[in-house]
């Protein structure tokens, strides 16, 4: 393998978990769905996997499923680097 190939790998190994941790700092995160509305009323609420740095929207296969996770405004998890999932709205 060369050197390339190795800091490809080595980058896509250590990239995410760099992003979850940024994800998880200063994130306000609630135990129910209807605690994290009441924090933004206005806002959409998602479901914040806190081991990936990706949210999930209500209505799909992982929304309050992952084994890492919060309910968290959308704009707040924006805020703290998350990005939602690939199949989602």
């Amino acid at each position: 393998m060369n050197w390339n190939k190795t800091l490809i790998i080595i980058a896509l190994l250590i990239v995410p978990a760099f992003g979850a941790i940024a994800a998880s700092n200063n994130l306000p995160t609630f135990g129910t769905q209807a605690e994290a509305q009441q924090h933004c009323p206005s806002d959409t609420v998602v479901w914040a996997n806190t081991a990936s740095g990706i949210y999930h929207f209500s209505g799909t296969r992982w929304y309050g499923r992952t084994k890492s996770g919060a309910f968290v405004c959308q704009k707040d998890a924006n805020g703290a680097g998350m990005r939602p999932a690939q199949n989602s709205q």
